[in-house]
């Protein structure tokens, strides 16, 4: 009884429509961000290394390099303050956590695009 109400809560809070993309593509996240009474959208631009969980609770991380640092960013998929994700490119990866691009730098951290 107890697993088939979270089950039901859980299902209210999905998203209807969920954004299709992988590890390896370069993906745009319109984020909402709330600042006292008003509300912005701001974009993360960068190549998406990890995507992890499942329903309410997967989530993934970005990654962009910025003025030569690394930045990382991770939202849950069906989080509210997502607008939307727009996938800008797919690149081919061949493993499912692209840590190792956190190693690289410049060309070396780009991945071949995958043409559709």
């Amino acid at each position: 009884m107890n697993a088939d109400f979270i089950k039901e809560l859980e299902a209210e809070q999905l998203k209807a429509e969920v954004p299709e993309f992988r590890t390896g593509d370069t993906v745009k996240v319109y984020n909402r961000i709330r600042e006292g009474e008003k509300t912005r959208t701001q974009v993360f631009e960068g190549t998406v290394i990890k995507v992890q969980g499942t329903g309410v609770r997967e989530t993934f991380t970005v990654r962009k390099l910025s003025n030569g640092i690394g930045v990382e960013k991770t939202w849950p998929i069906h989080s509210p303050n997502v607008e939307k994700v727009e996938v800008v490119r797919h690149g081919k990866a061949r493993r499912a956590k692209l840590y190792y691009l956190r190693k690289l730098t410049g060309k070396r951290a780009k991945l071949k695009e995958i043409v559709k």
